[in-house]
């Protein structure tokens, strides 16, 4: 299948429409032109004037006091807890956060700590302080497993892209400070999550030592996310990006694209509008689905194999996450697209009339993870 062209937007044809996620977007022409023009400079040796230029207005947005590009929001997250943790520390994150499923175990393998998932008791993809309090613990004998960090994802992807408040963040914040733990945020969607509460990122980081934020899930860039903190942490960030084999050289080439991608900040609104409009479209067609928070829509489902496949059968993209299907809204869709993916979605009693898939593929599909790495 061909994937959806930008030229056809308004108009989807038979082409398939992509609600896998928000990385799929294409970067625009804009980006395009600023990437071919962009200054640069060797930026492991004394800094690319671009790179810089977006590392300053990140850490502008994000109240902190400097910030580092970084090819990944992985490398981000990484960086971050191999700062915070010495080796046989515990470390504290909501169950199904993405430090602790989809970083392929980075955070035992090379930051050497010990993940500790906590139950979602306040909600999806949230917990309570008292959940943090009790999790902490208090300091036992020498021999007693240390438990140094928290580390926060706002918005919640596994959770259906829920969002912690600057009051909820806060109480978290203040919970772990008093227990002496350190506070890592992956932030991610973070830009997501200021849109849907219409407040700005800097009053969900307060408190945290450590933010990551990505520039390609769903503002456009083709690449990058930027891991922020104090200077100190951002000069001890810069020598592990280094040891993890981030030397970027001349990155203003894709730091210009990532610089166009914050001035996209607020049209994530319309993103979050679409979600909703196929989450009602969903119900009003008997599937189960909640009402989105932002911009990804789970929906509940019998079979999430043979439902995956029906949807690539009839034209339309998803992934599974949680047990669940998980369809993603994004800047290349209309609502032209939104329209003919309900349309081939259609009632979820005829998703019985589509052939059933081949053998090979339900074997394939029974082994697809509950959540993909990275989305």
């Amino acid at each position: 299948m061909r994937p959806t062209s930008r030229s056809r937007r308004g108009s989807t044809g038979d082409a398939p429409i992509d609600l896998r996620s928000d990385t799929v977007t294409q970067p625009t022409k804009q980006m395009r032109a600023a990437m071919a023009a962009a200054e640069v400079g060797d930026d492991v040796l004394d800094h690319d004037p671009t790179m810089r230029r977006l590392e300053e207005r990140v850490a502008t947005m994000l109240g902190t006091g400097d910030a580092l590009w970084t090819p990944s929001g992985t490398m981000g997250n990484i960086i971050a807890l191999m700062h915070h943790l010495d080796r046989g520390d515990a470390f504290l994150a909501p169950a199904g956060a993405h430090v602790l499923d989809a970083e392929l175990g980075t955070a035992a393998w090379l930051a050497g700590g010990m993940p500790r998932p906590l139950d979602h008791d306040a909600g999806p993809g949230k917990v309570s302080p008292a959940a943090i309090r009790r999790a902490a613990g208090a300091p036992g004998p020498y021999f007693t497993l240390r438990t140094t960090l928290l580390c926060l994802e706002n918005t919640h992807n596994a959770a259906g892209g829920t969002v912690t408040a600057p009051d909820e963040h806060a109480s978290l914040a203040a919970a772990a400070r008093a227990a002496r733990l350190k506070i890592h945020l992956d932030g991610a969607r973070l830009w997501h999550a200021a849109v849907a509460l219409g407040v700005p990122p800097r009053t969900l980081t307060v408190g945290a030592d450590t933010v990551q934020v990505c520039l390609s899930k769903g503002l456009g860039a083709p690449v990058g996310s930027v891991v922020a903190g104090s200077e100190e942490f951002v000069e001890e960030a810069r020598r592990l990006r280094k040891m993890l084999g981030g030397g970027v050289r001349q990155g203003g080439v894709l730091a210009a694209a990532g610089l166009l991608a914050l001035d996209r900040v607020d049209r994530l609104a319309e993103d979050h509008e679409r979600a909703r409009t196929l989450a009602a479209g969903l119900r009003e067609r008997g599937w189960q689905v909640g009402v989105p928070e932002t911009n990804i829509v789970l929906v509940s489902v019998a079979d999430l194999p043979g439902t995956l496949y029906r949807l690539e059968h009839a034209g339309v993209r998803a992934t599974p996450m949680s047990g669940q299907v998980r369809f993603v809204t994004h800047a290349d869709l209309t609502d032209a697209d939104i329209s003919a993916a309900l349309e081939r979605i259609g009632p979820v009693e005829s998703a019985n009339g589509v052939p059933e898939p081949r053998a090979r593929f339900r074997r394939d599909a029974g082994r697809a993870p509950a959540r993909p790495a990275g989305f």
